[in-house]
């Protein structure tokens, strides 16, 4: 009979910031407990960030994929004339630094929203224990499919017509990653700006300013600045058109 692989619950972990990047990468994974205690001695301190600080900067080496701790961060890309395109959001829980995978150096760069803080899980001692524990190999496969998914979502959400659809679209996306990390998925912390969303959705941020007072007076959300709760799901899921090949793709997600 096979020994029964111990499952920690993660929340009871209190060695260094592992707590934080094991939950994403083990917690669904069921790793024994052996395992995730040498996935935890490859996570180096965690480096706070003050807001506007730079993780990590177009054309760096690639070293290490990060875990946010706390706060929030975003990722875009800048052109020769200065132009930036948002890429994404990323919140507590949540790992980053997937864009250099493939040429070992960074495309884009990595920025606090706010005071953050992130654990550095360096990839070569990640590469090492993947190979050895199938399960983490497995979930890491799923953490990078899922940055795939979110980044085709987003590509959906700038080529729809409405503007109102593409909001309700990336509020309900939020939600879900707040689910996903065990937080309350109706109580959202926009730490992004309203021109962050708007350059993240291809809009003009009197635009998105305009839907957020709209959707608030449907009943749907409740704004109080940076603060957000959805208040009515069911409205907008709605408004995400739910027959549409974008929310076919959140449903996948």
């Amino acid at each position: 009979m096979e020994p029964a692989v111990t499952v920690i619950d993660l929340n009871q972990l209190r060695r260094s910031c592992g707590s934080c990047a094991l939950h994403e990468l083990c917690l669904p994974a069921g790793i024994g407990i052996d395992d995730l205690e040498r996935l935890d001695a490859t996570v180096k301190n965690k480096r706070m960030l003050d807001r506007g600080a730079v993780l990590y900067r177009d054309d760096d080496r690639f070293d290490a994929l990060y875990v946010v701790r706390s706060g929030s961060l975003k990722t875009f890309v800048q052109n020769e004339s200065g132009d930036v395109q948002i890429l994404a959001f990323h919140l507590p829980g949540e790992i980053i630094g997937f864009d250099a995978l493939a040429s070992s150096r960074h495309v884009s760069q990595a920025e606090a929203l706010e005071r953050s803080s992130v654990c550095e899980l360096p990839y070569a001692g990640l590469q090492q224990i993947a190979s050895e524990v199938p399960a983490l190999h497995q979930q890491l496969m799923r953490v990078i499919s899922r940055e795939v998914v979110e980044e085709h979502r987003h590509l959906m959400m700038m080529g729809r017509q409405q503007a109102q659809e593409q909001l309700a679209i990336f509020l309900r996306s939020l939600s879900d990653r707040y689910l996903r990390l065990q937080r309350d998925g109706s109580a959202l912390n926009l730490s992004m700006s309203r021109y962050d969303i708007a350059n993240y959705l291809g809009l003009v941020v009197e635009t998105v300013s305009r839907l957020f007072s709209r959707m608030e007076e449907m009943g749907v959300l409740e704004v109080n600045r940076k603060s957000v709760r959805i208040r009515r799901q069911d409205l907008l899921a709605e408004l995400c058109n739910s027959g549409s090949s974008a929310s076919k793709l959140y449903r996948a997600g």
